[in-house]
C-alpha cells in the first residue's frame, strides 16, 4: 500500500482529493470542521516536505453552478486550521485553474472550485480527469467518504499517474483500521450491528459472521428477528418481508459458531415521541399500542459483558432512538462499555453514520480507538466490497 512516505515531496506539487464536504449554516459558516480537520496530517506531511498541495473537494449535491455551493465558504475555517493563508480558483478545469496552479509555490495551498459545479465528475469523465491531472505532479487520495464513488476525481484520475499516485494519511488509517477488525483480528471479536432495518445490514452482516466471535444485534432491526422467533412485538417497527432473513442469519450464526446476543428487555413507549409514557418490559411480550424504542437494563447488563471480554469490536449503528433523550441511554451505556474495554486494550472501530453521530454527540470520540469518516465507504468495506478509490491507487 503506497502512502505518503513512499515519496519526497520536495519541489512537487500534490493533487490531493479531499472530502471537504462540510455542513454550512445559513450565512455560510462552517458549523462542523471535522473533515477539514482530518486531512490536516496528510497537508502538513507534504508542506514540512518542502512541497504545496492543490486540494479537491466536492460539496453538496449542486445541480451546474450554485453560489451556495462554492467551497469559498470554507477558506476562512480551511486557512485556519491549516495555518496558512489557503488560496482559491475560482474553477477546478480551464485556464483559471491551470495559472493557479501553475504560480504555485512551495508550502503553499491552493483549493479549487467545487468539482461539481461540472457534471463530468460525478459521470467519471476521462478528458475532464486529464484536465484535473494536469494540475499537480502526484495524485494523493486522502478522501475516505467517496472512495466508494467512480468519479473523476475519485478514480478515474489515478490512471495519468501510472507510479505517482498514493493513499494520504486519512484514507491509510482508515483501510488498516478496517483491516485491524476484518482481516488481522485480535479474538474475541464482537460487531454491534444497530439500526432500524434489516434490510440494510444483512450484506454486512453475510461478509462479517466468518470474521466475529459475537454479534450484538440493536435497534429497530431487533423487532425483526423477535417476531420470526414468535415473540410479540406490539407496534414496533419491523420488517415482515426480513423474518426468514432473520431466521436463516441466526440459523448461519449457529453454524459458524458465532453467538448472537439480542436484547431480552426493551424500553417501550406508547407513542413515537420523547414525551410518551414509557415501561420497560419483555422483548418478546410487548403489548399493543406499545413499542420498544431503546435497550432496556437486563439488554445492557448482557452486552456490558460480552463488549468487556472482547479484544476488538466494530460499533455500527445504535441501540435506541438516541435523538430523544428518553431513548438514548442504551446507545450511551454501550458507548460507555466499548470506551471502558478500549481503556482495557481494546480495538474499538466506529463506523456508519449515526453511531458516528452518537459518538460525537455523547462525548465519546476520543475514548475510542478510531471513529471512520465515511459512512457509505465504511459499510461498503464491511459488505466486503472493493472501493473504486482504494482500488485505483492499488493498480
Amino acid at each position: 500500500m503506497k502512502t505518503l512516505a513512499d515519496f519526497n515531496l520536495k519541489n512537487k506539487k500534490a493533487l490531493i482529493r479531499v472530502d471537504f464536504n462540510v455542513p454550512l449554516d445559513e450565512n455560510f459558516h462552517v458549523t462542523d470542521a471535522t473533515r477539514i480537520e482530518a486531512a490536516k496530517p496528510t497537508i502538513d506531511k507534504i508542506l514540512a516536505d518542502g512541497g504545496s498541495v492543490i486540494l479537491m473537494s466536492h460539496l453538496g449535491r449542486p445541480k451546474g453552478t450554485e453560489a451556495k455551493y462554492s467551497l469559498k465558504h470554507i477558506l476562512k475555517t480551511a486557512s485556519e486550521i491549516l495555518g496558512v493563508s489557503v488560496k482559491f480558483a475560482e474553477n477546478c478545469v480551464g485556464d483559471v485553474a491551470k495559472n493557479a496552479a501553475a504560480n504555485l509555490q512551495p508550502g503553499e495551498v491552493l483549493l479549487l472550485e467545487n468539482l461539481r459545479f461540472h457534471a463530468e465528475e460525478e459521470a467519471g469523465d476521462i478528458a475532464f480527469s486529464k484536465e484535473l491531472a494536469s494540475l499537480g505532479d502526484i495524485y494523493v487520495n486522502d478522501a475516505f467518504g467517496t472512495a466508494h464513488r467512480a468519479h473523476a476525481s475519485t478514480t478515474i484520475i489515478a490512471q495519468f499517474f501510472p507510479n505517482e499516485k498514493c493513499f494520504g494519511t486519512l484514507l491509510a488509517t482508515e483501510i488498516e483500521s478496517l483491516n485491524k477488525v476484518l482481516k488481522n483480528s485480535e479474538k474475541p471479536v464482537t460487531a454491534v450491528l444497530g439500526g432500524s432495518k434489516v434490510s440494510s445490514k444483512i450484506t454486512v452482516i453475510e461478509n462479517i459472521l466468518d470474521k466475529v466471535d459475537h454479534m450484538i444485534i440493536g435497534g429497530g432491526m431487533t423487532f425483526t428477528f423477535v417476531k420470526a422467533l414468535g415473540g410479540k412485538i406490539g407496534d414496533s417497527i419491523c420488517e415482515d418481508d426480513k423474518q426468514e432473513l432473520a431466521l436463516e442469519i441466526l440459523r448461519l450464526a449457529k453454524e459458524k459458531g458465532v453467538q448472537i446476543h439480542i436484547p431480552v428487555d426493551v424500553v417501550a413507549a406508547n407513542a413515537f415521541s420523547n414525551d410518551a409514557q414509557t415501561q420497560i418490559v419483555d422483548v418478546n411480550a410487548i403489548p399493543d399500542g406499545w413499542q420498544g424504542l431503546d435497550a432496556g437494563p437486563k439488554s445492557l447488563e448482557n452486552f456490558k459483558k460480552v463488549i468487556l471480554a472482547s479484544k476488538t469490536i466494530l460499533w455500527n449503528g445504535p441501540l435506541g432512538v438516541f435523538e430523544m433523550p428518553n431513548f438514548a441511554n442504551g446507545t450511551i451505556e454501550l458507548g460507555n462499555y466499548i470506551a471502558e474495554a478500549t481503556a482495557h486494550g481494546a480495538f474499538s472501530l466506529v463506523g456508519g453514520g449515526d453511531s458516528v453521530a452518537a459518538v460525537k454527540q455523547f462525548g465519546l470520540e476520543p475514548k475510542m480507538s478510531y471513529v471512520s469518516t465515511g459512512g457509505g465507504a465504511m459499510l461498503e468495506m464491511l459488505e466486503g466490497r472493493t472501493l473504486p478509490g482504494i482500488a485505483a491507487i492499488l493498480d
